[in-house]
């Protein structure tokens, strides 16, 4: 993967000092992309502070939140096919590519992502070496990110809750990335092998032993950072963004209140091996982590969030997403980069200026977008301005 290639324009640093807040950093400082999306080539230079992006809809700020989010393990924020993020006037057989200069607590990194050409899969690198798997981003790069498709997260369909509980999980548990992929996978193998109607027993048996050794750690380790959010009292913000009593929602979970987890997976195991008649007539693994939920309530309304206002529904998310992010600083040293798709546009005065005082506050490199600069002026110089229309990426001085 060639490092730096030659961008057609840049988007440099202002030069201003940084924030006041945390000492430790995770922070993007520099961000090229070559045939991403809308962007053909581009290079970014930034420092530590947070990154607003704004400009008219269809612009391409959107496209570069996604290009960091390959920055870690997964399918990024959008969760696009592969080959759908190359951009569609690349020559034939070209591939995307992303690469970062990652500041870290313990100095900086590069971190490189690409499409493997024919492949349909991203090949990683840090510091100009093959990594063996995505999770070794999520070791170097934590972070969390909120769109708008998320504004509907407390309502949508549990695997929804899974998927940004897992992200959350990411950033204390980076081979949660990799227990997740193995149970998916085995549970996928079962599947089709219990379709068969006359599938091997040992194969089945094996297959098994992945789901439950995989399964109880993705479940064991949920159940520990929903626990941990719990507990940490102080972490959950007071004022514009409500305290969220959380709770996981399923039978490995429950298990592992009353026992230890290998006999939880012993438990697991011998469930699966019961349920092979069942399973087979579903169709699918009618039990699992896969079919677990976050619960998430309003705690001084005592309320379902489901329940709460869209507004109140928001302002809840956001208050997860900074106390994860606290707790995240407390124990790494740091806190998470946070990736904040149109997330002022719906938010009152009052709300915009606490989630940017605590962003600050927390020292975390955001990139946030947005239609209206003057939504963002709050936050004067202490971030990167940064103008995007028509995949042209320019600085632009704070309002």
């Amino acid at each position: 993967m060639s490092q730096d290639p030659m961008p057609e324009q840049a988007a440099a640093s202002s030069g201003r000092p940084s924030p006041s807040g945390a000492g430790a950093r995770i922070a993007v400082t520099r961000l090229v992309l070559t045939e991403f999306r809308c962007y053909g080539q581009l290079r970014i230079e930034l420092d530590p502070r947070p990154v607003v992006l704004t400009g008219p809809n269809g612009a391409g700020k959107t496209n570069l939140l996604e290009a960091v989010s390959f920055l870690s393990p997964g399918r990024g924020l959008r969760r696009a096919p592969l080959p759908e993020v190359t951009r569609r006037q690349a020559a034939a057989g070209a591939g995307w590519a992303v690469a970062a200069h990652l500041l870290t607590p313990t100095g900086e990194i590069r971190l490189g992502t690409q499409l493997e050409p024919g492949e349909g899969r991203r090949a990683v690198q840090i510091d100009g070496r093959p990594a063996q798997s995505q999770t070794a981003l999520g070791a170097r790069a934590p972070m969390v990110w909120l769109t708008p498709q998320m504004d509907r997260l407390f309502g949508d369909a549990a695997s929804q809750r899974r998927r940004f509980l897992d992200r959350l999980v990411f950033g204390f548990h980076p081979d949660h990335a990799g227990q997740l992929g193995a149970y998916e996978k085995a549970m996928r193998e079962r599947n089709r092998l219990l379709k068969d109607g006359r599938p091997d027993p040992a194969w089945l048996a094996a297959l098994e032993d992945t789901m439950a050794t995989s399964g109880t750690a993705v479940a064991a380790a949920r159940r520990e950072l929903v626990a941990r959010l719990r507990g940490a009292e102080s972490l959950m913000i007071e004022g514009p963004f409500p305290r969220a009593d959380l709770a996981i929602d399923g039978r490995i979970e429950a298990w592992l209140d009353g026992r230890p987890a290998v006999d939880a997976e012993e438990a697991f195991r011998s469930l699966l091996c019961d349920n092979r008649r069942i399973d087979a007539a579903a169709g699918a693994a009618t039990e699992g982590p896969h079919r677990s939920d976050l619960s998430v309530h309003h705690r001084s309304k005592a309320m379902p969030a489901a329940q709460c206002s869209t507004g109140e529904q928001k302002a809840l998310l956001i208050g997860i997403v900074l106390a994860n992010a606290r707790l995240l600083a407390g124990e790494r040293g740091a806190p998470p980069l946070l990736l904040l798709d149109e997330v002022a546009a719906h938010l009152d005065e009052a709300r915009r200026v606490a989630l940017y005082e605590e962003i600050l506050a927390l020292g975390a490199q955001a990139w946030m977008t947005g239609t209206d600069p003057a939504l963002f002026a709050p936050l004067g110089n202490r971030a990167h301005h940064l103008g995007v229309d028509d995949a042209r990426v320019a600085a632009r001085g704070a309002d």
